[in-house]
């Protein structure tokens, strides 16, 4: 059933109230998206049929819940898209060895936080729109998230692949709620990209992951290979790792999208203490955390690769 707000605000009042309430929990961005076929849907199933998504089979599956978000919700009639921030400061250890920065080591994974975040919002746009249903829909749902969040006006799709926000760059999280509110809100165009010249995201890839702009192969990609990758860690790769043992920040960094936040958060423990940790430990420490998702086995397989390689590197010089 389709359900239209009863609210006697006039539509961009409407609007207007989910977005401050938004805003209110934190989100930086609000975008509104007809329901539809996503942009990009072609070339997503196209790079997964390229087999440039490593062994990540779930990219592989639920593409018809993908090209159509209905099948997510039923009678589902406006997407809305919101952004939350994380940090720019970088995770580190005592010892100089570091970390993606949407780790965020002293708060829970970000799923967990947004999930909640998103269905205070979700419950209210139920109370403006009574009768209406809504779903919460964070990366771990088969949805074409940036996609959405492009189409809705929010921001531009990178050389790197990354949605970016001007005024505040790429370190978002992105958020969807599915309604089947017939919100009134007016037709966005997609933003222009800004990028420009600009290739620092593809000289700085350190794997050529970036292929060539807007072309991501993600079984290059430092972040597959240490989080989502079953393998070991090679020496060549640890060598291109320079020393952030889990993800990759690279082509952020360098995107001027982003200057102005470069700071060191000393929020992880050395790498000795971590080789040295039990399961025990590190469920305690992280087990509610980003770093839950690879596991300690793979994090230390990280790290001693990212050791061993200077080692081998210099001794085949000698």
């Amino acid at each position: 059933m389709i359900s239209y707000c009863a609210n006697p605000l006039d539509p961009a009042g409407k609007q207007q109230i989910i977005i401050d309430h938004a805003r209110s929990l934190g989100f930086i961005a609000v975008g509104f998206s007809r329901v539809g076929t996503p942009l990009f849907f072609d070339q997503f199933r196209k790079w997964v049929a390229s087999e440039r998504h490593g062994d990540m089979a779930w990219l592989n599956r639920n593409m018809a819940l993908r090209e159509d978000p209905t099948r997510l919700l039923s009678g589902c009639q406006t997407i809305i898209t919101l952004a939350y921030p994380y940090s720019s400061d970088k995770p580190c250890t005592p010892d100089g060895f570091s970390a993606a920065r949407y780790t965020e080591p002293g708060k829970s994974d970000y799923h967990k936080r947004l999930r909640k975040l998103g269905r205070v919002l979700a419950r209210s746009i139920e109370v403006y729109c009574p009768e209406s249903a809504t779903r919460v829909c964070i990366d771990s749902a088969p949805i074409l998230e940036r996609s959405f969040a492009y189409s809705s006006g929010i921001g531009f799709i990178g050389k790197n692949n990354m949605l970016i926000i001007p005024g505040h760059g790429s370190y978002v999280f992105l958020l969807e709620i599915l309604s089947t509110a017939s919100l009134a809100f007016p037709e966005n165009e997609p933003m222009n990209n800004q990028c420009g010249a600009c290739t620092k995201c593809l000289d700085a890839c350190p794997t050529g992951a970036i292929e060539k702009p807007f072309s991501m192969n993600a079984s290059k990609c430092l972040s597959y290979l240490t989080i989502e990758y079953q393998g070991t860690i090679d020496a060549h790769t640890g060598r291109r790792m320079g020393k952030c043992f889990f993800g990759c920040d690279r082509c952020q960094e360098v995107c001027p999208f982003n200057q102005g936040g470069a700071s060191k958060d000393i929020s992880l423990p050395s790498t000795d203490e971590i080789l040295k940790m039990k399961n025990s430990a590190f469920k305690e420490r992280f087990g509610k955390s980003a770093f839950a998702r690879a596991g300690l086995e793979k994090i230390k397989g990280n790290i001693e690769a990212v050791r061993l390689s200077p080692l081998l590197f210099n001794t085949k010089k000698i």
